[in-house]
C-alpha cells in the first residue's frame, strides 16, 4: 500500500490533506472532529487581535443544478480570544500528536509578531502560516493581501518572524497580484521554510436585482469578499505551477484552491504541491469527504506505481511549456461516433456560431457530420457534447514532424506583415458574410433528437422539421 505520509518543510502528517485556515478550523472541537475523520492536518483559523464580524457573511455562485461552484466570504480572522485558541491547540496536540497543527497568524507590529509566534509555539503548534492573502477587511487595516501585494514589506515581516521562530514557517500568498512569483521569491529571501497558495480572490459574486446591493447583503449593503471553491481551481493550478517552476522560489508548496476530491488534489501535487489544503468542500459536504479523498489517492498511486507522495510531486511540470514551445505540426480532428449521438446538434451550433464552421447537418438525420478540411482541432465540439466519448479528438498527423513557433521565429518563417502569405489561416475556408443572412431564422434541423432522460409529457415535445 502506498505511503501517504508527508514531511512538509519539517511538518509531519499522516497524509497530505490539510484543512485550510477558515471557519472549519475555528475551534479545537472542529479540528479534533476532522482529525478523527481522517484529515492529516489543519491550519487554525487565523489568530491575531480578535475581530468583530458582520452577521451576513457568505455568498455563492450556482451553475444550473450544481450548487456552490464558487463561494464568497466576507468573514475576517478569528473573533475568539487568543488564550482560548492557544488552550485548544494544546488540547488537540495531546490527543493527536502525529497530526499537523499549523497556526495561521496575522498581526501588525514587530513586537506583536514576536509575541504571537512564541505563544503558538509554546502551545505546541507544529508550524506557522503567515496570512498575507486575505483580500477583504484586514487588508484595509494594512494586513492580509496588503502585505502580500508588497514583496518588500512581506520580506521584512518574514524576517521579523524568523528572528524568533523555532518551528517551520509557511507564507500564504495572495492571488490578487499580477505575478505571484514576486512575493514567493520575497518569502524565500526573508527566510521562510515554505509557501502556500492561493488565498481567496477578491470578488463580487452577484448583485440583488431588487435591492441593488452585492451579495452577501448586510443591512441593504455589501462589499467585495474572497472567492474560492471549485471555480478557482484553474487559477490556483496555474499559480502553483508558476511558483514550482521558478528556480528563485525553490520552496515546498502547499496547494490551495478548488480541491473537492482526490483528483483535484493529485492535479495540485503533479504541478508541484507536496501538501494540499481544503476549505470550501469541507464547508459544503463536511469532514467525511476525507474518506473518498484518501481512498482515491491510494488507488491512483497504486495504479501508477507511486510508493510515496514525493514520487508524484511535480511530475507534470516538464510537460508545461510556454506556448512558443508547442508543436505546430501536431494535428487532431473531431470524430463523431454515430452510435452514441443523441441528435442534440449542440456541436453543430457551437462550431457554426463560435468556432470554424467545420460541422454540417445532413439530410434525413440529426447526426451532424465533421467537415474534416475545415476542422482545426479546437476541441469545442467535444467539450459541449453532453455524451461522454460521443465526439473524440483523433490525431491525424503521423507524428514525425516537430516545429515550434520559437523555431520558426529563429528561422525567419513567421508572419511579419498584416497580409502575410505565411498566415496560419490563409487557406482556411470561411463562408461569405452574406451567407449568414437568414440562416439562423430558417435553419433546418431534420429528424428528432434522442432523449437522455425520460420522455417529455404529451404536448411538450419541441416542434421539428423532418
Amino acid at each position: 500500500m502506498p505511503d501517504l505520509s508527508i514531511n512538509f518543510a519539517g511538518i509531519k502528517s499522516p497524509n497530505p490533506f490539510w484543512l485550510a485556515s477558515a471557519p472549519p478550523t475555528n475551534s479545537g472541537y472542529q479540528v479534533m472532529k476532522a482529525f478523527d475523520a481522517g484529515w492529516g492536518g489543519a491550519v487554525w483559523k487565523t489568530l491575531g487581535v480578535p475581530v468583530v464580524n458582520v452577521s451576513s457573511r457568505y455568498g455563492g455562485v450556482n451553475y444550473r443544478d450544481k450548487r456552490l461552484i464558487g463561494f464568497n466570504n466576507i468573514e475576517l480572522i478569528s473573533d475568539r480570544p487568543l488564550i482560548d485558541n492557544l488552550r485548544e491547540i494544546e488540547e488537540v496536540k495531546k490527543h493527536f500528536p502525529r497530526h499537523a497543527v499549523i497556526a495561521s497568524l496575522m498581526v501588525q507590529s514587530r513586537e506583536e509578531w514576536h509575541q504571537i509566534v512564541r505563544d503558538v509555539t509554546n502551545a505546541g503548534a507544529d508550524g506557522i502560516e503567515l496570512n498575507f492573502g486575505c483580500p477583504h477587511g484586514m487588508c484595509e487595516r494594512g494586513m492580509g493581501s496588503a502585505v502580500g501585494q508588497e514583496p518588500d514589506v512581506l520580506r521584512l515581516i518574514v524576517e521579523w518572524v524568523m528572528e524568533v521562530a523555532r518551528i517551520p514557517v509557511i507564507v500564504k500568498l495572495t492571488p490578487n497580484i499580477s505575478d505571484i512569483t514576486e512575493p514567493a521569491r520575497a518569502a524565500r529571501l526573508g527566510g521562510a521554510d515554505a509557501i502556500s497558495l492561493i488565498n481567496t480572490i477578491q470578488s463580487i459574486v452577484g448583485v440583488d436585482l431588487d435591492l441593488f446591493a452585492p451579495y452577501p447583503i448586510v443591512d441593504g449593503q455589501g462589499t467585495n469578499g474572497g472567492y474560492c471553491g471549485p471555480a478557482v481551481k484553474p487559477i490556483a493550478l496555474n499559480m502553483v505551477k508558476n511558483c514550482a517552476q521558478d528556480p528563485h522560489v525553490a520552496l515546498p508548496i502547499s496547494g490551495i484552491g478548488g480541491i473537492e476530491n482526490w483528483r483535484d488534489a493529485v492535479e495540485h501535487i503533479l504541478l508541484g504541491a507536496s501538501s494540499v489544503q481544503v476549505c470550501t468542500a469541507a464547508m459544503h459536504f463536511g469532514f467525511g469527504i476525507i474518506r473518498e479523498m484518501t481512498a482515491g489517492l491510494e488507488q491512483y498511486m497504486t495504479e501508477k506505481g507511486f510508493a510515496t507522495i514525493y514520487d508524484m510531486v511535480g511530475k507534470a511540470l516538464p510537460n508545461v511549456k510556454h506556448w512558443e514551445d508547442l508543436n505546430l505540426k501536431y494535428k487532431v480532428t473531431a470524430k463523431i461516433h454515430e452510435e452514441k449521438c443523441i441528435g442534440c446538434q449542440l456541436c453543430y451550433t457551437a462550431c457554426e456560431d463560435g468556432a470554424h464552421q467545420a460541422i454540417a447537418l445532413r439530410e434525413g438525420t440529426r447526426v451532424p457530420e465533421i467537415i474534416e478540411e475545415n476542422c482545426v482541432g479546437c476541441n469545442l465540439c467535444s467539450l459541449v457534447c453532453p455524451v461522454e466519448q460521443c465526439i473524440t479528438m483523433e490525431r491525424t498527423d503521423d507524428g514525425t514532424e516537430h516545429l515550434t513557433w520559437k523555431e520558426r521565429t529563429l528561422a525567419g518563417s513567421v508572419p511579419t506583415t498584416f497580409n502575410d502569405e505565411q498566415a496560419g489561416g490563409l487557406h482556411h475556408w470561411v463562408p461569405e458574410p452574406t451567407a449568414a443572412l437568414g440562416k439562423e431564422k430558417h435553419k433546418t434541423l431534420p429528424g428528432k433528437a434522442r432523449q437522455l432522460g425520460p420522455p417529455s409529457p404529451v404536448g411538450t415535445e419541441p416542434a421539428s422539421k423532418e
